[in-house]
C-alpha cells in the first residue's frame, strides 16, 4: 500500500535505496545534479510547461505556494482541520507574513456562510 498522507510516512524500499546509492549526483543548487535536472525536464514536458522545479518536501511546496499567491498582511481561508494550519507550525506567518481565516468546512468543502469571526 502507498500511503500519501505525508511525505514522511512512506519508507524507501530496498530497491529505492539501491537506486539512490547508485544515482549520479551533483550540486543541485548550481543545476549540476543530473537526476534532479532530468526529473525537472521530464515533469515540465509531461505538464506542457517551459520548466519545473523540484521541491523536496510538501512543506516547502506549501510555503512557496502561499508566498506566491499572497502579500504580507493578507489572509488565507483554511478549513479548521487543514494540514497547513495544523501541521506546518506557523509557516504561514513566518515565511509569508500572512494569517489564516478559519472556516468550518464539511468534509474538506469550504462554505462561505460558515466563516468564523466574520
Amino acid at each position: 500500500m502507498i500511503d500519501l498522507y505525508s511525505d514522511t510516512v512512506t519508507q524507501p524500499t530496498p530497491g529505492m535505496r539501491q537506486s539512490m546509492a547508485q544515482a549520479a549526483v551533483g550540486d543541485e543548487q548550481r543545476n549540476e545534479d543530473p537526476t534532479t535536472n532530468a526529473l525537472q525536464t521530464q515533469v515540465a514536458a509531461l505538464l506542457g510547461k517551459e520548466a519545473s522545479i523540484f521541491l523536496p518536501s510538501a512543506t516547502m511546496a506549501n510555503a512557496i505556494a502561499c508566498r506566491l499567491h499572497t502579500k504580507p498582511g493578507e489572509a488565507i481561508i483554511c478549513d479548521e482541520r487543514c494540514h497547513i494550519l495544523n501541521s506546518e507550525t506557523g509557516g504561514l506567518a513566518v515565511h509569508s507574513g500572512i494569517v489564516p481565516r478559519i472556516v468550518d468546512g464539511i468534509v474538506g468543502t469550504l462554505h462561505r456562510n460558515r466563516l468564523k469571526n466574520s
